[in-house]
């Protein structure tokens, strides 16, 4: 079997999250070096320079289900696949100004909880079409499980 890539189309899907998320990073960059230096952190939390890390391999992972999904020519219908996509990025984009800009930590773990449920309807739209792009999200989802527990525990001790 031989794979024919659409190297426009994955750089399209692979830009896309990754320039969000480097969008959110440049925007705030000062707020997160002031958090880092200011914050109190339960004992869990991982060091700073590992977010940068999983963030660009987890937008990657995205950016590969998300060509899979457009690519895959035996859906007949992608339209709710592609909204719940565009739904979770939304929220995670947004999430670094709540948390980081406006340190509403409690508004940010309420916002985290619906960017969850987004990550789980992409899945579940995901599976209908194409099971690898799904499976490709599972590091996403626990990922923003274990920063929804860590949030919620910053809200706690930073009240």
């Amino acid at each position: 079997m031989v794979l024919k890539i659409n190297f426009g189309k994955l750089f399209k899907n692979l830009i896309i999250p990754l320039g969000l998320g480097i969008f959110a990073s440049f925007l705030t960059k000062t707020d997160v070096e002031k958090f880092n230096k200011t914050a109190q952190m339960p004992f869990f939390a991982v060091p700073a320079w590992v977010f940068p890390v999983v963030w660009t391999a987890l937008y990657i992972l995205m950016g590969i289900a998300a060509y899979l999904i457009e690519t895959d020519k035996s859906a007949i219908d992608k339209r709710k696949a592609v909204l719940f996509n565009c739904l979770q990025l939304f929220f995670n984009f947004c999430w670094s100004f709540i948390f980081f800009t406006f340190n509403a930590y409690f508004f940010a773990f309420v916002w985290i909880i619906i960017l969850l449920i987004f990550i789980i309807l992409t899945i579940a739209e995901y599976f209908k079409i194409n099971n690898v792009a799904a499976y490709l999200l599972i590091p996403y989802i626990i990922w923003t499980a274990f920063a929804s527990v860590l949030n919620f525990s910053i809200f706690i001790l930073n009240r």
